[in-house]
């Protein structure tokens, strides 16, 4: 069994009433974690393919990408429970049908409850970049659960990551640039924003301080990299 970093830390926050009243009323939107093989077809009621996004934090990209794709799902894993009660509040509030949420570790339910090639896409927007030296080794992107995120991903399927810590984003390009089955169609190099993607709190005060947003996106399938576009699903 690999020995992969764990997704998170656990973070106080207090929620609102209306985060509480969503996280009750809205609990036909969360999925237990298993930790066996997860028939989201079921769970979700329909065969459209399925974006995973890792760490939310308050939900509002999600949200508004879903929103913008009802014909596709988000699975959102977190564990702070405010962002998990205002998400489940911009669900009621936007009426979506196509978000689930699991309040788990994100390795754990990938590896325990994805099949293999079972995942359209996964989004990690700005993780926990573990910004002292002797923490990057706690940093979720290394080359173990890249090589689980691939191993879920069906051909063609993409993989994106938005950082506002550069020395992160350098690492974490590296790394995914050592996977064969990942093709990168910049060139090997970052790439450029992309316009569907909302920006999120994390991402404005990186901006404020004055910190680069980098983007990675690669492709799995060296034999569809030709053809592919920029799906936003």
């Amino acid at each position: 069994m690999p020995d992969y970093i764990k997704s998170f830390v656990l973070r106080s926050g207090r929620m609102s009433r209306a985060q509480e009243r969503s996280r009750e009323t809205g609990k036909h939107f969360i999925i237990p974690y298993s930790g066996v093989i997860t028939d989201f077809s079921r769970l979700f009621g329909n065969d459209h393919p399925i974006t995973v996004e890792i760490g939310f934090g308050m939900g509002n990209a999600t949200a508004e990408i879903a929103a913008a794709n009802p014909d596709r799902n988000y699975l959102g894993i977190e564990v702070f429970r405010a962002g998990i009660g205002k998400l489940l509040w911009e669900i009621e509030r936007r009426n979506l049908s196509n978000i689930r949420i699991i309040e788990h570790d994100a390795v754990d339910v990938i590896e325990k409850m994805f099949a293999p090639a079972s995942a359209a896409a996964f989004h990690i927007f700005f993780p926990d970049p573990w910004p002292k030296k002797r923490h990057h080794k706690r940093r979720l992107v290394q080359k173990p659960f890249a090589e689980l995120l691939v191993s879920r991903l069906v051909e063609g399927g993409y993989l994106y990551m938005v950082s506002d810590w550069e020395n992160y984003a350098e690492q974490a390009l590296a790394v995914f640039s050592e996977i064969p089955d990942l093709v990168n169609p910049h060139s090997g190099t970052f790439a450029p924003g992309m316009s569907w993607r909302p920006k999120t709190k994390f991402e404005k005060k990186g901006i404020e301080k004055n910190h680069p947003i980098k983007e990675i996106y690669l492709i799995k399938s060296a034999n569809n990299w030709g053809r592919v576009r920029f799906f936003k699903i």
